[in-house]
């Protein structure tokens, strides 16, 4: 028989792989336009609902009736879609069914409606499950495969995150080290690039209303400081530990004692109106954002950070809408702001390291995050920013705000083997030895 040339064949085989390069460029940037889009009107009418609600003081005493009407909302016509991110995750590690798109509709009015009225809740969640909700919508219109499925997801996921925070960078990695617990797998990284750049693009196209902070001031790199910037790590993981645990606490304790689900939001709301009048000065309402800039330029109480934590827990938990990463970054920069009264390490770096490496440890993401950092803080606080969210990160527990994320390798183990790393250099560097094992569980 004759046999096919093996120049035919080459020539076969590369156009198959540019037509598929082709069309993941094509579906990428579709996700990528569609969650800036999203991202660009969500920013627009949360800066609308935060600007209402602080010229109109009275309407936090209606945050009950709102909280009664998302959750009635969502028990009668949104219960496939209650789950949020972690439905988005399931969907990712088991490709099963295209997403409703309802989903964006419903978090987008819920997150408006839980800021208008004064709830303590962030946005980065509503912009990822947004993009994702959204990408995958593309599903309906060609035919996607379900490992394909799996790559819009992360990536409209990641575009959402990037794209809302003017991140980019940082985006392409989120939307796959969220997926698992101590393994970063990078099966979809051309798509997620493409997808969180021109989302980001999109946004800053259509002028989204993206928040700078104040620069911080950054000390050389020496082993004294790094140090520091350690023993401030495992207290931001500490924290974010607290606030998860908090968070999926109120949510048992809400859903043992009360059968009704739109009552949960209803009596997290009253209880949220009696604290903020006990409270006194509502500062922990909404996104917080100004009390971050303030705590990047001077400092902050540790007060601040622990009842925003409190607060954040008893919106989230109880079922109001909206995402954590505000309020993590808020408690994050507050503490560390706080803890330069203890640690000898300039307020606001600690301050800035702290904004991310509080959300690091409670999402377990600590490369996304240190990539957060650096776009922006300036790529000079990488160093820093790395050993204060791995710190966190470890310290943080494997339980984060996403609870379908997987575990793929327990923190103890990883961190042993880098340990172990570490102390075999100085011999490696002496005898020349060049062999390295994995780290368990690559």
């Amino acid at each position: 028989m004759p046999r096919t040339p093996i120049r035919t064949v080459r020539f076969v085989s590369s156009k198959r792989t540019v037509r598929r390069q082709l069309r993941w460029a094509l579906f990428s940037s579709l996700s990528g336009i569609l969650s800036g889009i999203a991202a660009t009107v969500f920013l627009v009418l949360l800066e609308w609902a935060t600007n209402t609600r602080y010229a109109n003081p009275a309407l936090l005493w209606f945050l009950p009736v709102a909280g009664f009407g998302i959750g009635w909302v969502y028990y009668r016509f949104g219960k496939d879609i209650a789950a949020g991110n972690n439905l988005i995750l399931d969907e990712i590690h088991d490709p099963k069914n295209i997403i409703p798109f309802h989903m964006a509709p419903f978090i987008l009015g819920g997150t408006l409606v839980t800021h208008l009225f004064g709830g303590s809740a962030g946005r980065e969640g509503t912009a990822v499950q947004m993009g994702a909700s959204l990408s995958d919508q593309l599903g309906r219109f060609f035919n996607i495969e379900p490992e394909e499925r799996r790559i819009l997801l992360a990536a409209g996921a990641g575009a959402g995150f990037g794209s809302a925070i003017g991140a980019p960078w940082a985006g392409v990695i989120f939307g796959m080290e969220v997926i698992h617990i101590g393994h970063l797998r990078l099966f979809a990284l051309f798509q997620c690039l493409v997808a969180s750049f021109v989302g980001y693009g999109t946004t800053l196209l259509l002028g989204a209303p993206h928040t700078h902070y104040p620069l911080p001031e950054l000390p050389p790199i020496t082993v004294p400081v790094l140090l520091w910037i350690m023993l401030a790590g495992v207290i931001f993981g500490l924290a974010a530990k607290f606030f998860v645990m908090t968070t999926h606490g109120v949510e048992r304790i809400g859903n043992r004692l009360v059968r009704y689900p739109p009552f949960k939001p209803l009596l997290g709301g009253l209880l949220l109106v009696v604290l903020y009048q006990w409270e006194g000065s509502f500062r922990y309402a909404g996104l917080g954002i100004p009390h971050i800039q303030s705590a990047l330029e001077n400092v902050a109480s540790v007060k601040d950070a622990f009842l925003k934590s409190v607060f954040t827990s008893l919106t989230i938990g109880t079922g109001f809408k909206g995402g954590e990463f505000i309020p993590l970054v808020f408690m994050g920069t507050t503490l560390g702001s706080a803890l330069s009264e203890y640690i000898p390490v300039g307020f606001s770096l600690l301050a800035a390291l702290g904004f991310a490496a509080v959300f690091g440890g409670a999402s377990n993401t600590p490369i996304a995050c240190t990539i957060m950092a650096a776009e922006l803080f300036g790529y000079r606080i990488a160093p820093f920013a790395f050993v204060a969210c791995f710190m966190s990160y470890y310290c943080s527990g494997h339980h984060g705000i996403y609870q379908a994320q997987r575990i793929h390798l327990r923190k103890p183990a990883r961190l042993a083997w880098w340990l172990s790393a570490l102390g075999e250099l100085p011999r490696r560097f002496v005898t020349g030895t060049r062999e390295t094992n994995h780290p368990p569980g690559d």
